[in-house]
């Protein structure tokens, strides 16, 4: 699987995932990502690789022992990792490819931001809001 940061400077491969996908509600995941949630997967090392773009790959400790690393020209987050560990955490929305696999559960509910909304009653658009009438 191929994965890349927005303006596609930052690149990366990954032969298999190594645990399921997971949507992780944790507060710093959702500020890290300026979302609800962000979607994740395991990766063991050894089956991931940087392939381009390592002069604009930039990594912030946001907690002692874990890096997440990201774009430095367009601010995508691609990858976390706690350096002991022996996987990578990819953000599973930079995958180009898809990976065979769909998310298992919702992490870190405790965290959850209470204006999110699962009902159906909250309209779902294909593509953009449509005009104002």
């Amino acid at each position: 699987m191929r994965g890349s940061c927005l303006c596609g400077t930052v690149r990366y491969e990954a032969t298999r995932l190594a645990g399921p996908i997971v949507h992780c509600h944790c507060q710093t995941c959702r500020k890290a990502h300026s979302a609800a949630f962000t979607s994740t997967a395991r990766a063991d090392r050894a089956d991931f690789r940087w392939t381009a773009g390592d002069e604009a790959r930039g990594a912030f400790e946001s907690t002692p022992g874990k890096l997440r690393h990201f774009c430095t020209r367009c601010g995508t987050h691609l990858v976390a990792e706690w350096v002991a560990q022996p996987q990578v955490i990819l953000r599973v929305a930079t995958l180009d490819d898809d990976p065979g696999a769909r998310p298992s559960a919702h992490i870190w509910l405790s965290h959850e931001v209470p204006w999110l909304e699962y009902t159906a009653d909250v309209p779902s658009f294909t593509e953009a809001l449509p005009p104002k009438a």
